[in-house]
């Protein structure tokens, strides 16, 4: 069984994967607390499951961008698991969840999260026989710098406030994804793990390290 871990940003959430099947899913907005809150929450979700500490084989975490210090709580909680119980473990692009979780469409697609001091992290994606496919290097960007550099008509989903998705609304360019099609989910995260597990493509828990989009002051705190 997989557990799958992303605090990338105040968005959480975690699932539980048999491999074959989605045992548990739960996604929450935290104000914060993401060390007060995590462990508890990952022994609820275990006991609704009618599952064990001890049935996890394998963890998969967000490896980032997104927030310093979320980041670093998700994926200390998952190595410490890995190194304690001997489980493997894969870590996976915010961004990848994100687009993982988006239909087919023959648009570009954007996936993007907040960055902090009103900035956005950004990526672009392509549908190509594996899927969405990235395009390009994340970027550190502004809406406003992001929907004047569109050229065409692009899908864009992920984190975004509701004075945003008004104002994208309006933008001719842009076709927005939903509020609830938005949702960065666990249950993609723990898709995407098995499939790298599969593939034999696995991370070292002892050196694995979050990723930031370029230094801790351009992410969310």
């Amino acid at each position: 069984m997989l557990l799958a871990i992303d605090t990338a940003t105040r968005s959480i959430g975690l699932a539980l994967h048999s491999g074959e099947e989605l045992l548990a899913e739960h996604v929450w907005l935290t104000k914060g607390y993401h060390t007060v809150e995590l462990a508890p929450e990952i022994a609820l979700m275990l006991r609704r499951a009618d599952r064990q500490i001890t049935d996890i084989t394998a963890i998969a975490v967000a490896k980032g961008p997104g927030s310093y210090t979320g980041l670093r709580i998700g994926m200390a909680l998952g190595k410490g698991l890995c190194l304690v119980h001997n489980l493997t473990i894969v870590a996976i692009p915010t961004f990848h969840i994100i687009a993982h979780g988006q239909p087919t469409r023959k648009e570009k697609l954007i996936a993007v999260i907040p960055a902090g001091r009103k900035r956005i992290a950004a990526l672009w994606y392509k549908w190509g026989s594996r899927g969405w496919e990235s395009k390009s290097e994340p970027e550190n960007t502004t809406w406003d710098e992001l929907v004047s550099d569109l050229g065409e008509k692009t899908f864009i989903c992920g984190e975004i406030e509701a004075q945003v998705r008004k104002m994208l609304e309006e933008e001719d360019l842009v076709i927005l994804s939903s509020p609830a099609q938005s949702v960065r989910r666990p249950g993609m995260l723990a898709e995407l793990g098995w499939a790298r597990i599969h593939l034999g493509e696995v991370d070292d828990a002892a050196t694995l390290a979050p990723v930031y989009l370029q230094s801790q002051d351009s992410v969310l705190p």
